[in-house]
């Protein structure tokens, strides 16, 4: 299990990513623009600069959607690996089931 604060963090990173991604990926098509001023890349570079590093979607963690836990995580069912386990040996699972041959 997280620590509630932790969970509470990438929250508050995930709506801040959605809040800047327009802005942001604006501005970082001005940047790579080959054609751009080199005068409105800089000036461009320095708004894009100025936006809190939070936005970043970099700084995304995938979590475990139950627990928040970081690591292991099974992002196709958004589990991690130990609750996958867990739930898929109760048969909480549906269309999963142990492999044996």
């Amino acid at each position: 299990m997280a620590k509630k604060s932790l969970v509470n963090r990438q929250a508050r990173r995930e709506k801040l990513v959605a809040r800047h991604a327009p802005a942001r990926t604006e501005l970082k098509r001005v940047v790579a623009h080959p054609d751009t001023d080199p005068d409105v890349r800089a000036k461009t570079a320095r708004r894009l600069s100025r936006l809190p590093p939070d936005s970043s979607p970099v700084r995304l963690r995938s979590r475990d959607q139950i627990d928040g836990r970081p690591r292991g995580v099974l992002s196709r069912f958004g589990l991690s690996r130990v609750r996958f386990r867990e739930l898929a040996l109760r048969g909480e699972l549906p269309g999963i089931r142990k492999a044996s041959w």
